[in-house]
């Protein structure tokens, strides 16, 4: 077993190993470069994450700066996907992200965890599990996703709340842990926030 597959694998091993270091350096030198571009860069970024990311659809728009351990090499980004100030991807496995979802600011995706036993972790062994998020949700600013968590379409996970377990479809969740406080309802179509009421025909659309 190669070191690139142990990677996507999860099985343990150790990220300091010089192709890995290499590869992942030329992979940080491109996410400099994003961070560095100016607010009316708006070709030149989307250009550069294309190069960055695995995959990644039209009408995505990412706020610089992005902090990601390989860059975006690892990350699948759908279509119309915005991303406030400071989105970090601890990318050294896959993340897949569903159309128009959306990251508040200071959210962290982290696919990379060590081993409890301090004699393994001493050495800097890692394992990686693959996060999965739907389409059409919203990650509120400061959330934390862990390892290996899938989070349904349509869901919102509350600003500040760490993810530990998968989260289903159509569902508000919040908190540390994570969890569902209820679905998606009626009452969601007719308030946007407290008490103030969606004037569709407002809208345009």
């Amino acid at each position: 077993m190669n070191i690139r597959e142990q990677l996507h694998n999860g099985s343990l091993y150790l990220p300091g190993d010089e192709q890995l270091v290499q590869e992942q350096t030329i992979c940080l030198n491109r996410q400099y470069d994003y961070n560095q571009t100016r607010p009316m860069d708006h070709e030149k970024r989307f250009a550069l994450l294309k190069e960055m990311f695995a995959e990644i659809g039209e009408g995505c728009y990412i706020e610089p700066p992005i902090h990601s351990n390989w860059g975006g090499k690892h990350v699948h980004f759908g279509k119309n996907i915005y991303a406030n100030f400071n989105l970090t991807l601890v990318d050294d496995t896959h993340i897949f992200v569903g159309d128009y979802t959306m990251f508040g600011p200071n959210v962290t995706v982290a696919t990379a965890g060590h081993p409890i036993v301090p004699e393994l972790r001493e050495k800097a062994y890692q394992y990686n599990a693959p996060v999965t998020i739907g389409r059409n949700c919203w990650i509120g600013a400061g959330a934390i996703l862990l390892p290996g968590v899938m989070i349904g379409d349509n869901t919102v996970i509350g600003a500040g709340s760490i993810v530990t377990k998968d989260i289903p479809s159509n569902v508000i969740a919040v908190g540390n842990p994570c969890k569902v406080l209820r679905e998606v309802s009626d009452h969601d179509k007719e308030y946007y926030f407290k008490d103030r009421k969606i004037d569709y025909s407002a809208l345009g659309q």
